[in-house]
């Protein structure tokens, strides 16, 4: 990537400019614990000479859904973060899992490239990162090389540490602040590794897992003012990842919140879906009923990561960094709560899981701005961040650097990324410690260590030594697929296939695959099939290959346009459902975000715990795409609950 070494000699030109003139307007500090002991920080050289680039802080909400209406609880984000910078509205998780995709954003690398697979041993977790040595090359050893002071801040990749070595620091970070317990997941009673200190955190307010995170965040902006070095703060949440414990302040928040009650919610006929999904019998109300308890629980906690928003953004104007200081705010994957019949998760191809936000402001950045039709995904964090910094990048990585797209610079839209690997993978799917976490806001015992699978994924029991080599195989591939910028091609294992117009179906209702020409399907799984194995830059260059030519554009279907059932609010709860931009229009929509705080109607029900459901036989036992679409007729619509 030539660009990546003449960024800094501009940013520096640009960057010494605006630190000679007035620094940003200073705000009140945001409410909040006060700042951490940060006695044992480690003393750390200084360069010779003051490096003149960018500051970054990259903030992670961990299983934040876009799709589902978390982002309209969230004002501080709208207001300091997108109306301020840009907003992404094609970005997209290749595989919607925290560990596989978090470790994709460290490397810039897809997730058949580094291997880890799910997010514990034998397939993924920390396990298996460690004899693979994946972490001697992240970003942020690429940003400490290239003179960063790098601080972490937060939940870091499933099943670290190792209780064999509980105090590890992994290389490139200058400050290090993570727990390493599973109650933090709980947000409470916790122990936290700073930087190779054992510090442990009880119950008291002040002790809630968002809270303290921000404040180390808070404490290394601080010292940054006497450290010429530029800094970079990776401040990764736990929020609002089951069990979702908000704060003690926020707990009697959005009473009335429940899951928007799309068409999607509870679908009414799967039929044209694949055969795991049409195996999945309607929601029952009481699972229905818990689920709305988590929605609200998720919205509950993330109230801390809105404040932790503003408490930053107010810290960098009283230091004078505000406008020297890149912050980018996404998420490691969506997350789905009865889309399709599926019980609250990830993992899939469907929008609710692989879209998710990216928003970033700072210098060169326009305000205001959203971006659609050019898709990005978290592959390209490594290299846009070294970009930023003027860090070389390994030629494994994969990705790439978006820094052109973000400052509003001219893009060439058949020259850019036209389809976005899609991949999926079993396996793994255990408590790193075995030692569950009680979820007294769902009240469910050991309920949220690790998102629960959902019932089609599978279990693998060798050794993480056996397999700490192995590629990926067929035998642990789920599904491999394409999200274009219009559609959404998905080829599940073995033989079933998903295509889905998200500018006609935005809520993915219609699989069209069946009635698609099979030359076009075809061309399609070969091209899926192409970057699914590719490596390095190769993926770039096959990325970027002309769109293969489209059948006739499917029409909308009645079920396309259909509106939640009678029962069902019109208007989700916190939620706005509007259909994708139109790729072929204008890729670039200047608009501001709209507004994002509607008001939440009726109230959610009482909870009870769910039943244990039994598998029952498809819908139909022919595979979706076997089907004529003359002889696929969907079922009218039935009251909801």
């Amino acid at each position: 990537m030539p660009k990546a070494r003449c960024r800094p000699a501009i940013l520096a030109t640009c960057l010494t400019a605006l630190l000679a003139g007035a620094c940003g307007r200073a705000v009140p500090a945001a409410d909040g614990p006060p700042a951490p002991d940060i006695s044992a920080v480690p003393a750390q050289p200084a360069p010779a000479e003051p490096l003149r680039r960018p500051n970054v802080i990259f903030i992670l909400a961990d299983d934040l859904d876009l799709e589902l209406g978390s982002m309209a609880v969230m004002p501080q984000v709208r207001q300091l973060l997108a109306d301020q910078g840009t907003s992404l509205d094609s970005h997209y998780i290749s595989f919607p899992t925290c560990c596989p995709s978090r470790s994709t954003m460290l490397r810039g690398q897809y997730v058949h490239s580094h291997r880890i697979l799910t997010n514990a041993p034998p397939a993924g977790g920390y396990e298996k990162i460690l004899p693979l040595g994946l972490e001697s090359s992240t970003v942020g050893v690429w940003l400490q090389d290239a003179g960063y002071r790098t601080v972490y801040s937060g939940k870091y990749l499933n099943g670290y540490p190792l209780p064999s070595d509980p105090l590890r620091v992994p290389p490139g970070w200058s400050e290090w602040y993570s727990p390493v317990d599973e109650t933090a997941y709980g947000s409470f009673d916790y122990r936290m590794n700073e930087n190779g200190s054992l510090v442990s955190y009880g119950s008291r307010p002040e002790d809630h897992i968002t809270d303290v995170l921000g404040g180390h965040a808070e404490a290394a902006l601080r010292r940054a003012i006497t450290d010429p070095r530029p800094f970079f703060i990776h401040l990764s949440t736990f929020a609002p990842h089951a069990p979702a414990v908000p704060a003690p302040r926020h707990k009697d928040l959005f009473p009335d919140a429940r899951v928007p009650r799309t068409a999607a919610f509870d679908e009414v006929d799967v039929s044209d879906k694949p055969s795991r999904i049409q195996f999945l019998p309607p929601l029952h109300p009481d699972q229905m009923a818990t689920m709305d308890v988590e929605h609200r629980a998720r919205l509950q906690s993330l109230q801390a990561v809105d404040e932790l928003v503003a408490r930053l953004m107010a810290v960098l104007s009283e230091t004078g960094h505000r406008d020297d200081t890149y912050v980018i705010f996404s998420s490691d994957n969506g997350y789905h709560l009865g889309q399709h019949r599926l019980l609250a998760g990830k993992t899939t191809a469907y929008e609710e899981d692989i879209h998710v936000p990216f928003i970033i402001r700072g210098p060169d950045i326009p305000a205001g701005r959203r971006v659609s039709g050019l898709l990005t995904g978290n592959v390209d964090l490594a290299p846009t961040l070294a970009e930023l910094a003027g860090a070389a990048v390994p030629a494994f990585v994969e990705g790439r650097s978006l820094l052109t797209l973000l400052r509003g610079e001219p893009i060439d839209r058949a020259l850019w990324r036209q389809a976005y690997l899609l991949e999926g993978y079993a396996g793994g799917y255990r408590s790193q410690r075995g030692t569950p976490v009680a979820s007294p806001v769902l009240g469910l015992p050991g309920f949220g260590v690790i998102a629960p699978p959902d019932d089609f994924d599978l279990t693998d029991s060798r050794t993480p030594a056996e397999i700490a080599q192995e590629a990926p195989n067929p035998t642990r591939e789920v599904h491999v697929g394409l999200r274009t910028p219009r559609f959404t091609f998905v080829e599940i294992k073995p033989a079933e296939l998903e295509f889905y117009d998200n500018l006609a179906d935005p809520l993915q209702l219609d699989n069209l695959a069946a009635s698609l020409p099979p030359a076009y399907l075809a061309a399609l799984s070969a091209w899926a099939a192409e970057l699914h194995a590719c490596q390095g830059a190769d993926c770039r260059a096959l990325e970027s290959r002309p769109l293969p030519e489209p059948p006739v554009t499917p029409r909308p279907t009645a079920t396309t346009a259909r509106t939640p059932a009678t029962g069902a609010s019109a208007t989700p709860a916190l939620a706005t459902t509007t259909a994708p931009p139109d790729p072929t229009a204008s890729s670039v929509a200047t608009e501001a975000p709209p507004g994002m705080s509607p008001t939440p109607p009726g109230s959610w029900p009482t909870l009870h715990l769910p039943l244990t459901l039994r598998r029952q036989p498809p819908v139909s036992a022919a595979p979706a795409a076997s089907r004529s679409a003359a002889a696929r007729v969907k079922r009218p619509s039935r009251a909801r609950p």
